[in-house]
This record gives C-alpha cells, sequence and structure tokens, in this order.
C-alpha cells in the first residue's frame, strides 16, 4: 500500500466490516480490528476510539451478544458473536454498500 494516512471509512462501512468479521465466529475487539487490518492488507486501521463505541452500540440494537473469557495473551476479555439479528444487518448492509459502490462507479466513468 502507499504510504498515505488511514482512510476515512465511509459512514456505516464501521458496523459492516465489523459485522463480516464476526461472521467467521466470535472475537475480542483487539482480534477485530488486527483482522480487519490483515484482511485489508494494512488498508483499513480500526481505531479504539470508533471500534468500542460502535461494538457497545451493535449491542444495545441487539446484532451482537458478549461474554467474558479469557483471550489467547491469558487476559480477561470481552468476546463478541453475531446474533440472528446480526445476521440480518450483515445483509443488508452489503446490500447497501454494493449499491452505492455501483452509483459511485457510475459516475467516476462519466466524462
Amino acid at each position: 500500500m502507499p504510504d498515505r494516512p488511514n482512510p476515512e471509512l465511509l459512514p456505516g462501512t464501521l458496523y459492516m466490516l465489523v459485522l463480516r468479521t464476526l461472521a467467521a465466529g466470535p472475537l475480542h475487539g483487539y482480534a477485530i480490528a488486527k483482522r480487519v487490518k490483515a484482511a485489508s492488507r494494512e488498508g483499513i486501521a480500526l481505531e479504539d476510539g470508533s471500534l468500542y463505541p460502535a461494538l457497545n452500540r451493535m449491542l444495545v440494537k441487539g446484532w451482537l451478544k458478549a461474554e467474558w473469557g479469557v483471550s489467547e495473551t491469558r487476559r480477561k476479555a470481552r468476546f463478541y458473536r453475531l446474533t440472528a439479528e446480526g445476521r440480518k444487518q450483515l445483509e443488508a448492509e452489503t446490500e447497501d454498500f454494493n449499491r452505492m459502490v455501483k452509483a459511485i462507479q457510475l459516475v467516476m466513468r462519466t466524462v
């Protein structure tokens, strides 16, 4: 990746990225951030100040459940997992995102 600062996430994409990451199974917050960074080839770095408030909002919305456990470093950590409602939300977020990307691509092709 070029040496550029971390781009701003488009509004709403944080939820989609977290939900997609948790579709593979439960993870704690640091592991979610690490997995998104790796999957994006270092292109997206989720900041703690954005990630943890988003996780809490998703808990309130019923998209996630959380329980305390022990991380791979033997530290107490809160593990998040998708609910059925979270899976539905992931589908909706993905459809909305794909529709927006297609619309942006059309505009970018216009002379």
